[in-house]
């Protein structure tokens, strides 16, 4: 409010549980009586995973898919009728590299990116007669935040012990800046990352035979460590 020409009623605040699938027709509707209009959704919300599967519960399993893969859709889903009356709107969902390939501790994670990729992939194609429409995807890489605080484990009551050195990683106001660059620019798909995660992406791409036996080397090193408490 200090550094720009908004006021009070330019922004609202709402609680959303992306869980209780339940209240986002209702979230959605309090938007709309708002401000009148939704031009952008940005599909933020999800909870990352370090675990071994042959040592993780199920319900871990489920816990994932339910907040990363379909509380995102459940949302888009009310907030994208509204921009289909409106024949306009632009959906932005935060996914990940780990939606590109695969990745050691991070297996529901990565299945549940995944998910969202080929959803929104194909949500794509079904809105051709709405041209005016975008539906884009962010993949960041490693980024600086707390979502390594907040990992799900081998079980839904267990936290993390070591979250590790994250110093290495891409700053946030980097990656946020990148995406709305991306937005702007009405990218189908970003990647947003440094490297040697940006290499990889390229790897898994286009040479995928080497991508996988530089992540078996990766990921036995990585899961060593893991098991270290490193």
């Amino acid at each position: 409010l200090e550094i720009s020409s908004l006021s009070e009623k330019d922004i609202l605040v709402l609680r959303l549980d992306l869980t209780d699938r339940s209240s986002h027709e209702a979230a959605t509707n309090s938007v709309l009586k708002h401000f009148g209009k939704i031009d952008v959704l940005v599909n933020n919300g999800g909870r990352s995973q370090r675990s071994l599967f042959v040592d993780t519960n199920l319900d871990v399993y489920s816990a994932i898919i339910e907040l990363n893969y379909l509380g995102t859709i459940s949302l888009t889903k009310y907030v994208l009728n509204h921009m289909i009356q409106r024949k306009r709107g632009r959906i932005v969902t935060v996914s990940s590299v780990m939606g590109i390939m695969g990745a050691p501790l991070a297996s529901g994670y990565c299945a549940s990116k995944h998910a969202l990729q080929g959803f929104f992939n194909s949500l794509r194609t079904e809105l051709t007669d709405y041209p005016e429409i975008s539906i884009i995807n962010i993949c960041p890489g490693p980024v600086q935040s707390k979502i390594i605080q907040n990992v799900f484990t081998e079980n839904l009551a267990k936290s993390l012990e070591n979250s590790g050195d994250q110093s290495h990683k891409m700053p946030t106001e980097r990656c946020a800046r990148l995406t709305l660059v991306s937005t702007a620019n009405d990218l189908k798909e970003a990647w947003i990352s440094d490297h040697p995660y940006l290499a990889v992406c390229y790897l898994w791409q286009y040479a995928p035979t080497w991508a996988w036996w530089l992540m078996n080397r990766m990921g036995k090193r990585r899961i060593q460590n893991f098991k270290s408490g490193v």
